[in-house]
Order: structure tokens, then C-alpha cells, then sequence
């Protein structure tokens, strides 16, 4: 797995980016509210599988977060979970998770964050410029511009330096298909004693937000969705670490790597 390093000339100016990143903090922030007033509320279910939940408040925190960043940003287009408005294939677009942690959030668990990121096109790919990730239970504010410093609420961030699998703690997810599953599980099986700790908490967006800032060591996904990454994956590079994707088979779905960029070939060992 090698770290993606080349990017494109930016499209956006320093101020055009300090406004991009103002109004997504202050999206991000609505969202938030929103769900912090719901979190032990009955929550409206639009669907749900076995493994997953749909709720009516995902639908209604994206269309707010998408009024405010298409009031400042008319001609940028929003991809989203929930749904996309305008042409996701666009120079610039922004990608976003309302509620990242939904089936938590619906058991009234206090783990889930909005998720918010600004891509630029790059050949036919995509790189983040900004990404935000909004805790409302803990008030957490993660923000990251490409070639700054991550910063949780406005403080600076580091990933951790930690050389040695076994001192580290590490979050894992896998989906619940039967393919994955024959694939991750024996996986686990090996991750688990080479590994301080092992956590499955819920939140994609919030496990690479706290690889950034140290308090976990590195986080590997077999099957993640965009929206889910988009913003967290920037955090983990602008703090120091390696993050790594690759697409799978299906929409928007990937595969992925986020470490303070000391572990990959120990946790790579594991998949072997």
C-alpha cells in the first residue's frame, strides 16, 4: 500500500477556502444541534436491514447542511448519503455524511458526528481540500485545510508515534456480507493478539478523527463508502499520518488504511 502524495494545482484561493471551511464549520454545527436535541428522542426509521438503519433525521440534517453550503456555494454540487444535488462529477463538490454513526445514534449511544468535506477533481479521481467532522455530544470541532495542520477546536493535532503493533490500539469495521465476512473475520483473529486493543466503535468519520489526534493508532475498513472518509481521511494526512484508498466494486465504495505512518507493513502482515 502506497500513500497517494501528488495532487493538483487547487482550484480555490487561501480565502475562497477559509470561507469554504467558515460555512461548513457552521453546517457541520446545525447538524450537530440538530442531532444532540434528538439523541434520546423515538427517531422516525425511513428503512432498515438486518445490520442497518435509515433514520428520517439523516434525510432532514443533510437537506440543512445542503441549504446552507448551497446558499455560500450555488454552483458547487453536494453528494451525500442521502442523496445529491447537481453533477457529483464536477471540478468541485462537497461530500457529506449527516449523521456519521446512525445506528448508534438511534440506540441513543453518543457516538456519531457529521461529516462534511470539499473535493477537487483530479484526473479522474478526487482529493479533499477541507474537511470537517462535528462531534455535538463531546463538542468536538475537527477541521483540516490541505497543507495545514488538523486542528481540533482550533488547536493543533499530531497522530501518534507509536512503532510497535502491540502497543497500539486499533479500530477495525467490516461490513456484515458473507463474502466480508469469511474474509475479515479470520483477519481479526490474527489483528487481535498482535494489538494492544482492538475497537469497533460505529463512526468511520470520528475513528480517523481520533487517529489524528492520537488516541487511536490506526484504523483499517475492507468496504467504507466515500462520504464516509472523505473528511477524516484528510485529518489523519494533515496530523502527520498516512491514509490509503483504493476503489472496490460498487458506487462510491472503497477500501481503506489510515496509520500515524509507522504501522502499515505490521498491520499489512495480518492480511496476508
Amino acid at each position: 500500500m502506497t500513500p497517494r502524495t501528488s495532487f493538483p494545482v487547487e482550484i480555490m484561493n487561501i480565502k475562497e477556502k477559509r470561507r469554504a471551511l467558515i460555512v461548513a464549520v457552521k453546517a457541520a454545527r446545525a447538524a450537530g444541534t440538530l442531532m444532540r436535541r434528538h439523541l434520546h428522542k423515538t427517531k422516525a426509521i425511513n428503512s432498515q436491514t438486518r445490520f442497518d438503519i435509515k433514520l428520517e433525521l439523516d434525510v432532514r440534517a443533510q437537506r440543512l447542511i445542503e441549504r446552507q453550503l448551497s446558499a455560500a456555494f450555488p454552483d458547487v454540487p453536494v453528494l451525500g448519503e442521502e442523496g445529491d444535488t447537481g453533477d457529483f462529477n464536477s471540478d468541485l463538490r462537497w461530500v457529506v455524511d449527516p449523521i456519521d454513526g446512525t445506528v448508534n445514534f438511534s440506540h441513543g449511544i453518543p457516538h456519531a458526528c457529521v461529516s462534511i468535506a470539499l473535493q477537487q477533481k483530479s484526473n479522474s479521481d478526487y482529493e479533499t481540500l477541507i474537511g470537517v467532522i462535528f462531534d455535538p455530544f463531546l463538542n468536538e470541532m475537527w477541521t483540516a485545510v490541505r497543507g495545514q495542520s488538523s486542528k481540533l477546536n482550533g488547536v493543533p493535532v499530531h497522530v501518534s508515534a507509536r512503532r510497535r503493533l502491540s502497543d497500539c490500539i486499533l479500530t477495525l469495521g467490516f461490513s456484515k456480507d458473507a463474502v466480508t465476512l469469511r474474509h475479515a473475520l479470520p483477519v481479526f483473529n490474527r489483528i487481535v493478539y498482535r494489538v494492544r486493543k482492538v475497537r469497533m466503535m460505529g463512526s468511520a468519520a470520528l475513528g480517523l478523527a481520533w487517529v489524528a489526534a492520537g488516541r487511536l493508532d490506526a484504523y483499517r475498513e475492507d468496504t467504507i463508502r466515500l462520504w464516509d472518509f472523505a473528511a477524516g481521511g484528510l485529518l489523519v494526512e494533515c496530523a502527520g499520518g498516512e491514509f490509503w484508498h483504493r476503489p472496490k466494486k460498487g458506487v462510491h465504495t472503497y477500501e481503506m488504511l489510515a496509520h500515524n505512518g509507522h504501522l502499515r507493513r505490521q498491520i499489512e502482515a495480518c492480511y496476508r
